[in-house]
């Protein structure tokens, strides 16, 4: 008799399932598959929204895969239908259309919501979050409908950037508020976010250390306060953060952990009381993860994630056993041209668990100074003080910054060294490096 998988979720964590599920063939054949989400688009890329709001591209493009693409392959694909309840006990979930869905495997991959401030306004016409379609549509039609307005985000974190990159390209006036002390707070130390806030600072004002107290308007946004000070807006961008989308979880009786993510086993089983559930998985956004650093709880929202857990869930359910080890959440984004990178622990998140430190910082250029067409890179990487091993690393640059990070990746995660780095033999040749790379710069000045 088929097995009866149902997946919570169509966002990149419960697709990325759904694929891998269908492509283990034989175990496939056995499974009737039903994957329910309340978005109407089959796979939307929500990461790809501000760089359309840029004008690289078309919202429309970031849909991926239409549902027929699954509905042709057997999958019971269910768009625009919302999840009300789980019953673990007899398992089944229970929809808003009023139909129970009885599972053998069930599969929670509910993703994200924004982080809403508890302030005053929020609710206002014109107060945008970006997290879908409809979103980054209405997000678009405030954009063109206010070009040479006033546009205000709350949250200077990757997304809250790249869409004031969007809202500048646009002409509008464009102001980024951030309660902590500097940009990117969760992947950049403060000296390389000034990198950053000096090339954006012609295109964006920063308002950094500072909290909004409200957002004023009578039924349309019409200023942000912040410290008292009044500042025009036409448009908020909500860009606070995201918090786990758990509530069907937590309402069935599934734990969740200090960070608000689901809490897990190294199989992806969720947790109810004081075991794990056999047959109930969760992942992506939702869930809590170990850093594979400071080996505490925290958040990993990245699509690459959610990729890597797709596998050990989709592994465990064919009956391959697989784990899912402590992660490290490699980061790269590009701002205006400028690429952004970063893996492993910042230098405040490593004092915060009593982490000494050793840092070397470098600046070279990404290929022989001679050569045309050369960009300055700036590397920092953070080491252990007395084992000398690497622990984090952040880069900035124009250009090879994301196969750097994941060069980096791979090195903490197999415990180099700084005197590894430099010892290390690496590759040379005039149009794509220099002979002592930039990290090795920086590994020897870390041990100076």
């Amino acid at each position: 008799m088929a097995k009866k998988v149902v997946i919570i979720g169509g966002g990149a964590a419960g697709i990325d399932v759904l694929d891998l599920l269908l492509r283990g063939k034989e175990g496939a054949e056995k499974m009737e598959i039903t994957l329910i989400k309340k978005e109407k688009e089959g796979f939307f890329s929500t990461c790809g929204l501000p760089f359309a709001l840029q004008g690289m591209y078309g919202i429309k493009e970031l849909e991926l895969i239409e549902p027929n693409y699954y509905i042709d392959k057997g999958v019971e694909f269910g768009t625009g239908t919302e999840v009300t309840g789980i019953n673990l006990e007899n398992g089944y979930v229970s929809v808003d259309t009023g139909e129970d869905i009885k599972y053998d495997f069930l599969v929670i991959a509910t993703g994200s919501k924004p982080f809403i401030p508890p302030i005053e306004g929020t609710n206002l016409e014109g107060v945008y979050t970006l997290t879908g379609k409809e979103d980054g549509e209405r997000v678009e039609a405030a954009m063109n409908a206010n070009r040479s307005g006033n546009a205000l985000i709350i949250g200077a974190g990757l997304i809250g950037l790249q869409t004031a990159v969007a809202f500048s390209k646009k002409g509008i006036n464009t102001t980024v508020v951030e309660m902590l002390p500097h940009l990117l707070p969760t992947i950049l130390d403060a000296d390389m976010t000034s990198i950053v806030q000096k090339w954006l600072h012609k295109d964006v004002t920063f308002l950094l250390g500072k909290p909004v107290s409200a957002i004023k308007g009578d039924h349309q946004v019409r200023a942000v306060i912040v410290e008292g000070e009044e500042i025009p807006a036409d448009i908020v961008l909500i860009s606070a953060g995201m918090r786990p989308n758990v509530d069907v979880a937590m309402k069935a009786g599934i734990e969740t952990g200090e960070s608000g993510g689901i809490v897990t086993d190294r199989s992806l089983r969720a947790k109810k009381g004081k075991s794990y559930l056999n047959n109930v998985y969760a992942l992506g956004d939702c869930v809590e993860v170990i850093d594979a650093v400071t080996y505490r709880p925290r958040l990993s929202q990245l699509a690459s994630t959610a990729l890597i857990q797709a596998r050990v869930v989709a592994n465990n359910i064919l009956g391959i056993s697989s784990s899912y080890e402590p992660c490290l959440s490699p980061t790269v984004a590009a701002i205006s041209g400028l690429q952004v990178g970063s893996v492993g622990v910042v230098s405040e998140t490593a004092r915060r668990y009593g982490i000494k430190l050793k840092v070397g910082k470098a600046i070279r250029y990404t290929r022989a100074r001679f050569f045309p067409g050369r960009k300055l890179i700036i590397v920092k990487l953070i080491f252990e003080a007395h084992t000398e091993k690497l622990i984090g690393a952040q880069i900035i640059s124009e250009e090879t910054v994301a196969e750097r990070i994941n060069e980096l990746t791979l090195a903490i995660k197999e415990r180099i060294t700084a005197n590894d780095i430099c010892m290390r033999e690496r590759c040379f040749e005039p149009s794509l490096t220099m002979v002592e790379d930039v990290i090795v710069d920086a590994a020897v000045k870390a041990q100076k």
